[in-house]
């Protein structure tokens, strides 16, 4: 399978010293705020990075320790699966739930540099040192001082490299987004470059290639591992393999309003989402399926058939691992949890409209209407801290370790900041709070391990989003956003996941509470500069990329 010489090269991740603290908490067990009677008293906790939270389980005995893999995708919307209401065809990760736990309240950044540094810290942005991760470790050195093999592949994205932060074999690209036919100049194998890209190159695929590879070498070596799998799909550009695209290339013909629609009713009966929860409205910037022309639905059907076989092509080499990890006797005790970044992507940057998708020198984008279909059914997109921006999915399947019944679902809220506690229960590992040098902030996540033992975990004090000029913060069940700069909105999440009843003039003091207590956190926990901490303009706010709105050179 592999013809790359550098595959036999690696790094040893540095060693770590180590002192233990393990928190954890959550926010589902608060008591649920209701639209017409007076709010709870949810008295603001001091945002306190410090405060001393509950002590952790006990972690697992180290022969029965787990196998991690951890994978992230890109620019995957909450609804972009089937098993939370795609028609995209997603069977390796629809049976990882049918058999696992799905999250319907998990939260990541709306960003991808930003949520890949709560991932692999479990600190929020900036309280991390940002993209350096100044003031904190990585999952991989804290499981490197566990005895964990630690690997990765795929879209790195911060400062340094992955084998400069802990990792023992690395494989990807440094960058933010890449070609998938031909790759960039960040990619990197063990630390070096790489420029091996051949005509049958593809970075989703060679991205497993590596992770099998990786598999192999840490069974190997007797240790327990610890994968993590950052695909780069499915963000822009839609380079998609042509024989995905043809799957798919009829298949949107009806149109964003009816496909939305349909999600929405799949998502129902499934039991992922309440019916109380309605389907929001499309937005007045995009315009109605039947008002675009038959040139305009061509276009858009088949730049929607290019990421579904984006999709497509992810799920099923999630399939390859799954199977290896079968074959070498690996799979009922390795814990897999798979994720995403951020909410469906709505950023219009089109170049070679002309191109097909799989030519390596076109560059399509979707925008805002499939975008809002991705988010189904909430409201707004990667970026804004509404929950179309920052709400993931979140599978989990652990055969012998999981304790839900199989296929469960879980209102229990979580976030990536979460990833790092747990890991350190489920490994048996210890947090530092030094780390060459330097003092490391204690976690500011609370595990999950509570959930995956079928318990109800103490909550989260409140949990903090902010990108740009886009800011929230949820504290039980209510929640406080801001898009865009625009005017602070109140929400009761509990009975208004879709965020469509905005109570900021029925409980004003409850929003000016929460409001002080997201300026508190972002100043004292998050360390966020002043200049980003100023007050939002007050009046309602303006999408940044409506429909069609930025599209560049399409010729």
């Amino acid at each position: 399978m592999f013809k790359h010489s550098t595959l036999q090269r690696f790094t040893v991740g540095a060693i770590l010293t180590l002192c233990s603290t393990i928190p954890f908490w959550d926010s589902a067990s608060v008591a649920p705020p209701s639209a017409s009677a007076a709010p709870p008293s949810a008295s603001a906790a001091p945002p306190s990075a410090s405060a001393a939270p509950p002590s952790a389980s006990a972690a697992p005995p180290s022969a029965s320790r787990p196998n991690i893999v951890l994978i992230m995708a890109d620019d995957l919307g909450f609804s972009d699966l089937g098993c939370y209401g795609s028609e995209i065809e997603t069977p390796t990760l629809d049976g990882l739930a049918q058999n696992g736990l799905r999250f319907r309240q998990f939260y990541n950044t709306a960003k991808c540099h930003s949520s890949r540094i709560c991932l692999l810290s479990g600190l929020y942005c900036q309280q991390a040192g940002n993209a350096g991760l100044d003031n904190a470790v990585t999952l991989a050195e804290v499981l490197n001082q566990a005895g964990y093999f630690t690997a990765m592949s795929g879209k790195w994205h911060l400062k340094k490299e992955p084998t400069d932060r802990g990792f023992q074999r690395y494989f990807g690209h440094l960058s933010g987004a890449t070609n998938f036919f031909t790759g960039d100049q960040t990619f990197r194998i063990n630390g070096e470059p790489f420029d091996d890209f051949g005509k049958d190159f593809y970075t989703t695929d060679v991205d497993t290639d590596y992770a099998i590879k990786f598999v192999d070498e840490a069974t190997a070596s007797d240790k327990p591992f610890f994968l993590y799998v950052a695909y780069n799909a499915p963000h822009y550009p839609l380079h998609v393999k042509r024989k995905d695209f043809e799957k798919y290339r009829t298949r949107y013909r009806d149109g964003w309003d009816a496909i939305r629609r349909q999600r929405y009713a799949r998502q129902i009966e499934s039991g992922l989402i309440d019916p109380k929860f309605g389907l929001s409205e499309r937005p007045d910037y995009i315009p109605a399926w039947d008002e675009l022309d038959d040139a305009d639905k061509l276009w858009e059907q088949e730049r929607m058939a290019a990421f579904a076989g984006m999709v497509d092509c992810l799920d099923q080499n999630i399939g390859r691992l799954v199977d290896h990890l079968k074959a070498a006797g690996e799979f009922e005790n390795t814990l897999f949890m798979f994720c995403s970044d951020n909410g469906a992507c709505p950023f219009e940057r089109t170049r070679g409209k002309q191109l097909r998708p799989w030519d390596p020198d076109s560059y399509w984008c979707y925008d805002t209407g499939w975008a809002h279909v991705g988010n189904t059914p909430f409201r707004w997109y990667k970026q804004n801290q509404h929950e179309g921006g920052i709400s993931s999915p979140l599978i989990v399947h652990w055969p012998a370790g999981l304790k839900t019944e199989p296929g469960s679902l879980t209102d229990q809220p979580g976030h990536l900041i979460d990833f790092m506690p747990t890991l350190v229960d489920i490994a048996g590992a210890t947090y530092p709070t030094e780390f060459e040098g330097r003092r490391i902030t204690p976690m500011q996540g609370r595990s999950l391990l509570p959930i995956l033992q079928g318990q109800q975990r103490t909550p989260h004090p409140w949990m903090y989003f902010m990108f740009s000029k886009n800011r929230a913060i949820r504290q039980g069940d209510w929640k406080i956003v801001s898009a865009n700069g625009g005017k602070w909105e109140l929400y009761d999440i509990r009975n208004d996941r879709s965020e469509l009843n905005d109570l900021s003039t029925n409980y004003p003091e409850k929003a000016k509470e929460l409001i002080a207590l997201w300026h508190d956190v972002a100043e004292n926990v998050d360390h966020l500069p002043a200049k980003q901490r100023g007050k939002v303009t007050g009046k309602p706010p303006q999408p940044s990329n409506s429909f069609r709105a930025d599209m560049k050179a399409v010729k």
